[in-house]
């Protein structure tokens, strides 16, 4: 199951092969897909919440590991980080057998130095550790390198291959490899491959910005709503807000009130009334049978 080193793409190869591959291995990595500049601005808006952020409370979250979010409300940068098009275009194809997906999480993971290796899991068990059919896949998942990533400094560790595997086994280091990128390259790994941040030796932080996505019938780990106060919604375009959940999904999920369309009452217009989109839940239905 394990390979001597994760894939790498260019961003030039296409949402089509980064999908391809991660089917095959759970896991690659797509070179230098963040310009600089972005990322620049991404750590100026986000530093003082970074730095305002108190270390995980148990080993899992990491006693010396910092995780920031509501990066959407916080960040203009991460926001065209979060919509980028070869990422939604491997949603697109990697969460294509549902009507539709949404952001799941946005964090900054700082591993700092001494921090230990982190259980390995997958991060689907988060749906209380239920066991989706195999080559169900629920999540597309993204970390993006703020810093040179690498094995001494904690390098994401994964089971490449391991998306085929059974449910809830337990892998040891010696089982994984490190995700090593560059500052600006991007780990694009599934909800069902076995995976945990690495330990850092070094003397600095390793930094990395996880975008994730999932099905938008499952809950999302970090509440959308609440991260992204109304008045900074209104602020943003309607794509962005779709994707973020304000928009009606999986056909009857996700409408306010008497069947309003959430993007229209926040926009305090009338909108349209009733259930979600129809002809993509029949077109489901249709793949399935």
């Amino acid at each position: 199951m394990n390979a001597a080193t994760l894939t790498h793409l260019s961003p030039t190869d296409g949402p089509d092969a980064v999908a391809e591959a991660l089917s095959e291995h759970g896991a690659v990595i797509v070179d230098d897909l963040a310009d600089q500049a972005l990322l620049d601005r991404f750590e100026a808006e986000i530093a003082p919440f970074v730095e305002a952020t108190a270390p995980g409370p148990d080993d899992f979250a990491g006693h010396s590991t910092r995780r920031t979010g509501a990066l959407v409300a916080r960040s203009a940068a991460a926001r065209e980080m979060l919509v980028h098009p070869l990422v939604l275009g491997t949603c697109d194809r990697h969460l294509g057998h549902a009507t539709g997906y949404q952001v799941h999480l946005t964090q900054v993971i700082s591993i700092g130095p001494g921090q230990s290796t982190q259980p390995i899991h997958r991060d689907q068990w988060a749906f209380d550790f239920f066991s989706f059919p195999a080559g169900y896949e629920v999540q597309c998942n993204t970390i993006w390198a703020l810093t040179d990533f690498t094995e001494e400094n904690g390098a994401t560790r994964v089971v490449p291959g391991s998306n085929h595997a059974e449910d809830r086994l337990q892998f040891s280091q010696d089982d994984t490899i490190p995700a090593e990128m560059t500052r600006g390259s991007v780990l694009v790994y599934t909800g069902s491959v076995y995976h945990g941040g690495g330990a850092n030796h070094s003397d600095s932080v390793r930094a990395g910005v996880n975008l994730t996505y999932n099905l938008s019938w499952l809950r999302q780990e970090e509440n959308q709503y609440l991260a992204v106060p109304p008045e900074v919604a209104r602020e943003l375009d309607d794509d962005l807000l779709r994707l973020l959940g304000w928009n009606r999904g999986a056909y009857a999920l996700g409408y306010v009130g008497d069947l309003q369309d959430p993007l229209a009452l926040l926009r305090r217009g009338a909108g349209t009334s009733g259930f979600g989109n129809r002809d993509a839940l029949e077109a489901a239905l249709r793949r399935d049978s």
